[in-house]
């Protein structure tokens, strides 16, 4: 069996079973729902190890959850857990694990997940663990916090949910407003941990980038979600995913933008981004989706030009107005450096002081490239002490390579703290 099945599978099928049971079985049971769909994923690791993987192994998933959903109403039943008459209420309710069930269960859980008696944070944790299948670790390296503080933040969301036990109903135009933000925080945080991953071997993670589309989609489908954050969302996913064919090499090595082959480009989702965030235009309000698909649209142009270089510069000086961010502030300084010179953008990195991130060495040592090659070597040795996975590492390595052999005085001291 392939080992990488199982996980795949999970990372697809297990919110769209969490949400359809949740539906049946109410909010209130919605560890019970996690627990059928956890079992069901365990029962296919176990059997197809050694019986083989069947012909529709989503098929044989749905089957084995409807008959685990069944078979904890008949314990249920037994024990008397609940009246007779809600077990009769609750158990002629099909488990429809029908595409449109699935879509329509989804959507329901989205909002629900998002409730505003839960904290903001707690509203992500919870929508990327029940939503999109991650794992606590994943969580916690998103949230750049400990596996036991995401853990006892998602019981506590879990607590809220049960003791408000509502059912799961597309929220009104009022609420839509108040939860739509942490919807699209969650969408975005998982095509970002498929975009470029920390936490795991893989750097680029297309099936999570995948699943976050499918979710946006799922989103505009829908009348009353269907809007201009949501729009331009999904247009900075269709970019940025564009040039995923040319972001890994031969070898499987990650790819930098400067160096890949355009010609690989996926043109149909950059025409799909072209049109939704023309369709975005039509709200009153601007958001960070916006200006980022914003400037994710001049990168799909790979020939520079002032024009290209003034546009992005301009669009994250109006990024770091409405959210200020310090990776937001380092891609900026790059694109000033591209307008005004790389020793007016020395100035402006230095003052950023991110002395914890290896993305900001790698800045600084391109900045210092021409203009003191010396010291573009001591950032890159501090950004590989601090590049937390071996693709970046790998990237770092190379550039060393490019910058030659060192200056014999060069005492290889770690770039100085700025």
């Amino acid at each position: 069996m392939n080992q990488d099945l199982v996980p795949h599978l999970f990372r697809r099928e297990y919110s769209k079973i969490v949400a359809v049971l949740v539906r049946n079985f109410g909010l209130e049971k919605i560890e019970v729902a996690e627990d059928i769909a956890s079992e069901t994923f365990l029962a296919a690791m176990q059997s197809w190890t050694y019986v083989g993987v069947p012909q529709n192994p989503s098929a044989w998933i749905y089957a084995v959850a409807k008959n685990k959903a069944r078979n904890h109403l008949t314990r249920l039943s037994k024990v008397r857990e609940i009246g007779s008459d809600g077990l009769d209420e609750v158990a002629g309710l099909p488990i429809d694990l029908t595409d449109t069930n699935i879509s329509d269960s989804q959507l329901r859980m989205i909002f629900a997940v998002c409730n505003p008696a839960i904290s903001a944070e707690s509203q992500v944790g919870l929508a990327l663990r029940i939503l999109c299948g991650f794992g606590i670790e994943e969580i916690a390296d998103a949230f750049l916090t400990s596996r036991e503080t995401i853990y006892k933040r998602l019981q506590r969301a879990k607590e809220t949910l049960r003791r408000e036990a509502s059912g799961l109903e597309v929220p009104d135009e009022l609420a839509i407003e108040k939860r739509l933000d942490a919807v699209l925080t969650t969408l975005y945080l998982l095509f970002s941990e498929g975009y470029y991953s920390e936490s795991h071997p893989e750097v680029l993670r297309k099936d999570l980038c995948e699943e976050a589309m499918r979710l946006a989609e799922l989103l505009l489908e829908h009348r009353v979600t269907d809007r201009p954050t949501v729009r331009a969302l999904l247009a900075l996913m269709c970019f940025q995913a564009s040039r995923f064919p040319a972001r890994r090499g031969e070898s499987g090595e990650l790819v930098l933008y400067a160096e890949q082959d355009e010609s690989k480009w996926d043109q149909t989702l950059i025409e799909r981004g072209v049109k939704l965030l023309r369709a975005a235009s039509t709200g009153t309000s601007l958001s960070k989706y916006h200006v980022e698909a914003s400037i994710a649209y001049w990168h799909t142009m790979k020939e520079d030009t002032p024009e290209k270089w003034e546009s992005i510069l301009m669009l994250y000086d109006h990024l770091l107005q409405i959210e200020c961010s310090p990776i937001a502030a380092l891609n900026r300084t790059y694109a000033l450096a591209r307008v005004k010179g790389d020793a007016v953008a020395i100035v402006e990195a230095e003052q950023l002081r991110l002395t914890n991130n290896h993305f900001y060495y790698v800045l600084l040592a391109e900045l210092y490239g021409k203009v003191d090659p010396a010291e573009s070597r001591r950032c890159l040795a501090q950004a590989l002490a601090l590049a937390k996975t071996e693709a970046d590492r790998q990237t770092i390595r190379r550039k060393l390579d490019s910058v030659g052999p060192a200056n014999p005085a060069d005492d290889y001291s770690p770039c100085k703290p700025y």
